[in-house]
């Protein structure tokens, strides 16, 4: 599974220097970080709809499609900012072994 999304995280890289008439992602990066966190916000509300549907019809291809849509641009939303998908696989890593509540504990305190 990281192997995709360091190849994803390499192809976002690249396609930040590329020319935005030719690449979805850098005419994204050309319209700065408010443009892409609207398309986070827009694929995060889609995602939630799509699971909503797929808990009724049992159906959860678009749920999957959306998450994928969702996780893709908070990628390019990472990518802008200067990290990789790495450093979030890092900190599931870091919080693996932590209950849920010692992990939301220990940001209250921080």
């Amino acid at each position: 599974m990281s192997d995709v999304l360091t190849q994803l995280g390499k192809v976002l890289e690249e396609r930040k220097s590329a020319s935005p008439d030719s690449s979805y992602v850098s005419s994204l990066h050309a319209k700065g970080l408010n443009k892409i966190l609207e398309k986070v916000g827009e694929e995060a509300t889609e995602t939630i709809l799509a699971a909503k549907d797929a808990q009724v019809s049992g159906d959860n291809k678009d749920v999957i499609y959306e998450t994928a849509d969702l996780w893709f641009h908070s990628l390019v939303a990472l990518s802008h900012l200067g990290e990789n998908p790495q450093v979030v696989l890092d900190e599931l890593a870091r919080r693996f072994d932590l209950s849920g509540l010692e992990e939301k504990a220990s940001r209250v305190k921080g």
